[in-house]
């Protein structure tokens, strides 16, 4: 299907150009988003007549997403998550997650606007594509751990691998200073066997 695109469509095209597409992308996204209208000689002749009231208005929408974009561009979120020790989450971080973690620390979100190739499904920082705007994007950061703690130790630059290492090593230092605290008690406990010498009782 031919269309007419309302406004910069990524991968597709600029404002005013006509593009080919599947037919179901048409009907299911373009046109109800109100992103394009059906390439018709009416339609043709619509564009042409209101153009400049859609550039203005683009203008004035990518104005305020340039606003929101100064103050959300590298902002980090924490999303606490279950997960197993090796930093596998117990279910996956969504686009509806990103855009309401964004949301409550101010920044009003829609999960459309998140640009997720694919579920996260681990531990750490993990950065996020939002568009804004057809012409503006931003990135985000989103810390996924399992405590307040953990989220502090990440944006710190320890991974979860490290943070878990850490752990066993601390462990294993511990199990190591029982073992030679429980030693040295031993040869205390020998040496004051030792030094019990029996002196034998005077005869008469």
């Amino acid at each position: 299907m031919d269309v007419i695109l309302l406004e910069r469509v990524a991968k597709l095209g600029q404002m005013g150009e006509v593009v080919s597409v599947k037919d179901g992308y048409a009907r299911n996204f373009l046109l109800p988003q109100g992103k394009a209208l059906r390439a018709s000689e009416t339609n043709k002749a619509r564009f042409d007549v209101e153009r400049a009231q859609l550039e203005a208005r683009n203008l004035e929408t990518k104005a305020e997403a340039e606003k929101l974009a100064a103050r959300l561009d590298g902002q980090k979120f924490v999303l606490i998550r279950s997960a197993s020790d090796a930093g596998a989450l117990y279910g996956s971080v969504t686009p509806r997650d990103a855009a309401d973690a964004a949301t409550e620390n101010g920044f009003s979100l829609d999960k459309k606007q998140v640009a997720l190739a694919r579920p996260i499904k681990e531990l750490g920082l993990h950065d996020v594509h939002v568009n804004l705007h057809p012409e503006v994007e931003v990135v985000i950061v989103l810390n996924v751990a399992r405590s307040i703690e953990e989220a502090e130790l990440q944006s710190s630059g320890k991974s979860i691998q490290e943070l878990a290492a850490e752990e066993e090593a601390a462990a294993e230092f511990e199990i190591a200073e029982l073992f030679d605290d429980m030693g040295a008690a031993g040869l205390d406990d020998e040496d004051s066997d030792d030094n019990l010498v029996q002196t034998p009782e005077s005869s008469d």
